[in-house]
């Protein structure tokens, strides 16, 4: 596995995928006992259960095409022409919705013989009750005209993908079985073999050894060739569907902010719930407990002093330990600190708490906002916090600096490895989608043995803007 660095600071893993495929057609997912083939992959290519499927898909293309593309003009054509009267708007309304229902078969089509994801469109959003709102938002859609769209330009590209394998297909395959069939020429159709050339002087038919052969070797060429022909004019239905029938770019985004909105208010919820938890358990207990060993002290002031004066005392360790826990509470909701004087402050006083030896760096010109701000402090935080629980290690180190638009945070370590942020549950999971919430990424490169490398980025936005 090899890490990149991007235009905005982003890590990718790039990882070497190959889709290996048996004599039948299975997919072969096994790296370190794979299977052994008789014939290369170019040769078996004709044979795989990929380039049926995608020929399949081409082949199906045609017939629906035709029904999509009759479909949506007729229906278009009605609502536009009656767009005069009251009727034309529900029947283009009906012909839209239709449209889109048809984009969703075309989108599990895709799915199952492409092996193509797109995700569903942004659902309908009326804004009201009633068919006159349902019917004005089926019109104001994009993702309705999109997918009606594409029901008429897939029709005359279906025509051509269509002739083209299928022509390029058969061609390829009779040719090359050219010599368990030329037989019948001779027999029923009184001639030596398939007529290459004819005119009223003479003619030239395919009926030697070697002319044969010669053709049956151009089949096997073109049969090689077809796999990788039809794959060309999948990619263009692949452009199609993911162009007008997937959300589009804002609808996506929206989705997107809608999903970070949650993530915000559930992570708000927990924070304010691990304060009311800290604040009954901690603090507000020792102030009871204080409060009552204050009022028995004060009974015990005239019969006995001295007792009383112990008891007095240990309030005052109580309210040393409630006022220390106030300050962690403080600390944990925003450092004064981090608030005075930024982030390499912060950071520094979190290290000096880490009972592993931390190396902090922070190479930053200016400040970042205040928002980005906390989110770095508390992201460095935790992983310090797992640095101390859970990674065995003996030393780490921070750092912090700025590429273009983007926050950098690295944190390392050399303990035992095996940090993974994809468990649900995990607090480096929870992590990843505050960091998500704000357009952010956490990369997690830990493997068993060490040493862990978590690497975060945040938007950047200078204070004040």
């Amino acid at each position: 596995m090899a890490t990149q660095y991007g235009q905005y600071g982003q890590y990718y893993d790039e990882y070497d995928q190959y889709d290996r495929y048996d004599e039948y057609g299975s997919q072969d997912g096994h790296r370190g006992g794979e299977r052994r083939h008789l014939l290369p992959s170019g040769l078996r290519e004709p044979l795989t259960a990929r380039h049926w499927s995608e020929l399949l898909y081409v082949l199906l293309g045609l017939p629906i095409g035709v029904v999509l593309f009759t479909f949506a003009v007729s229906m278009l054509s009605l609502g536009a022409g009656l767009l005069v009267t009251f009727l034309g708007i529900p029947v283009l309304a009906a012909g839209l919705a239709a449209c889109r229902g048809f984009g969703a078969l075309e989108r599990a089509r895709a799915r199952g013989l492409l092996g193509l994801e797109v995700a569903s469109p942004e659902p309908l959003r009326p804004r009201g009750n009633g068919p006159m709102a349902w019917m004005g938002a089926v019109l104001k859609s994009g993702t309705s005209w999109r997918n009606a769209l594409y029901a008429v330009l897939q029709f005359p590209w279906a025509v051509f993908s269509f002739g083209v394998a299928v022509t390029v297909w058969s061609f390829g395959w009779s040719m090359l079985t050219y010599p368990l069939w030329f037989w019948v020429f001779p027999m029923y159709g009184g001639q030596g073999g398939l007529q290459l050339y004819g005119d009223e002087q003479h003619s030239v038919y395919l009926d030697n050894p070697f002319e044969i052969t010669v053709t049956a070797l151009v089949g096997l060429l073109i049969t090689l060739a077809t796999p990788w022909i039809v794959r060309a004019l999948t990619t263009v239905d692949r452009l199609l569907v993911h162009g007008l029938l997937g959300p589009s770019s804002l609808g996506a985004r929206v989705v997107e902010l809608e999903s970070d909105r949650g993530v915000v208010v559930d992570t708000a919820a927990a924070d304010l719930r691990r304060i009311e938890r800290d604040l009954h358990d901690g603090a507000q207990a020792r102030l009871v407990a204080l409060a009552m060993d204050l009022g028995l002290a004060k009974e015990k002031l005239r019969e006995d002093p001295r007792a009383a004066a112990r008891m007095v005392d240990d309030a005052h360790g109580e309210v040393k330990t409630a006022l220390q826990e106030l300050r962690d509470l403080a600390r944990g909701i925003h450092p004064a600190v981090l608030t005075d004087r930024g982030l390499d402050a912060a950071l520094s006083a979190v290290a000096s708490r880490c009972p592993v030896p931390v190396r902090v760096e922070v190479d930053l010109v200016e400040r970042p906002a205040p928002a980005i701000e906390g989110i770095a402090y508390f992201t460095v935080s935790e992983l310090l916090q797992n640095i101390s629980k859970h990674s065995g290690a003996r030393s780490a180190s921070v750092d912090v600096w700025r590429v273009e638009d983007r926050l950098m945070l690295q944190v390392v370590d050399d303990g035992v490895g095996g940090a993974n942020a994809s468990g649900g549950g995990s607090g480096l999971a929870g992590l990843a989608g505050r960091l998500d919430a704000v357009d952010g990424i956490l990369v997690v490169d830990s493997p068993v043995g060490g040493p862990t490398r978590i690497t975060a980025e945040l938007p950047w936005r200078a204070e004040g803007v």
